[in-house]
């Protein structure tokens, strides 16, 4: 039984050597040609120390690269990049045989020069010919075809530079649950901080979570959630009261009423302090307290009988305003 021939694409195992043999000239004949316009590039104008006297007239020189660039139909970005590439390979450290030219450009970025001359004479371990992406790996640039998850990551935020286009990856990613298993609490944390700087949006997730009993149980235990909570309720009644008060038709027959109740709420409070000191004191007969027990209740009596002329002055001029002295007694500041 005859064997099939390994093929590659549609070509023969040889007939695809033979293609690679005859691009490998090309390739090889690119790269000399590339060297060639910065040669050229660099006999116009030579690479100069930047700043000194010897500083180069960077206006000059891009006069006379765009000159360059026009007279022979190509963008002077294409000029200055094959003028800097000549200049980090001098002639006798090229090697266009053995690397093509977007790999001479890439390891062009290593700084050290005996470094960079020794580095296009060895690929990585295993291979004869430097590829693209090693070089470009070698100097830490984005890869095209990434292998680490790291290289993945940067490909990633490249292509995602586009902020619709982020949103649309971060929704997806976070819809799997595979990925948001592996995400930290805190970055979880980040994530939601983030997406809910909107304040609607913030309001409705709030809103969500609350109605979880677990979440809403350990929320109330955090003292400033808890206390934004009852501060929110606070002001939401305000708010309401006074809508009420300007909007409704019934409210001057409410707000008589209102103040008969707080008569009463007053009375009630008058009363239950008098009951609840006369049950209580009788119980100190024969019973000396100690000096810390002392102060705090003549602290406490203070704090009475400032409230008690509060109550007083209210009752009898109808103004209600508490001052820094009785408002510091009240915290029991």
């Amino acid at each position: 039984m005859t064997e099939v021939a390994e093929k590659v694409g549609s070509v023969s195992q040889s007939r695809y050597e033979q293609i690679v043999a005859e691009l490998r000239d090309v390739v090889e004949q690119q790269a000399r040609g590339q060297f060639t316009i910065g040669d050229r590039a660099l006999e116009i104008e030579p690479m100069r120390q930047r700043g000194g006297p010897m500083a180069e007239p960077e206006w000059t020189v891009e006069a006379s690269l765009k000159r360059l660039a026009d007279d022979i139909g190509l963008s002077v970005a294409t000029v200055k990049t094959t003028r800097w590439v000549a200049s980090r390979w001098p002639k006798e450290h090229r090697s266009p045989k053995t690397a093509s030219y977007t790999v001479h450009r890439a390891l062009a970025n290593i700084e050290d020069e005996a470094e960079r001359f020794a580095a296009i004479g060895t690929p990585p371990d295993g291979k004869a010919r430097w590829t693209t992406d090693d070089a470009s790996r070698r100097v830490g640039q984005q890869v095209e075809t990434p292998i680490t998850p790291q290289e993945k990551v940067t490909a990633i935020h490249s292509l995602a530079r586009d902020e619709e286009v982020a949103a649309a990856v971060t929704t997806d990613f976070l819809k799997r649950p595979q990925v948001a298993a592996k995400v930290s609490a805190e970055d979880k944390v980040r994530v939601v901080e983030e997406f809910t700087r909107d304040e609607s949006v913030a309001a409705t997730a709030a809103t969500s979570l609350l109605r979880r009993p677990d979440v809403a149980f350990k929320a109330m235990s955090d003292d400033t959630a808890r206390f934004q909570v009852n501060h929110a309720q606070v002001e939401r009644s305000r708010q309401a009261r006074e809508d009420f008060d300007r909007t409704s038709p019934v409210a001057p027959a409410v707000r008589a009423i209102d103040r008969s109740v707080e008569f009463l709420d007053l009375v009630t409070a008058c009363h239950s302090f008098v009951a609840a000191a006369g049950r209580t004191v009788p119980g100190l007969r024969d019973r000396t307290l100690n000096g810390d027990e002392r102060t705090i209740v003549h602290e406490n009596v203070a704090r009475v009988r400032a409230t008690l002329d509060w109550i007083e002055t209210a009752v009898d001029t109808g103004k209600v305003d508490v001052d820094d002295e009785l408002a510091r007694l009240l915290k029991g500041e």
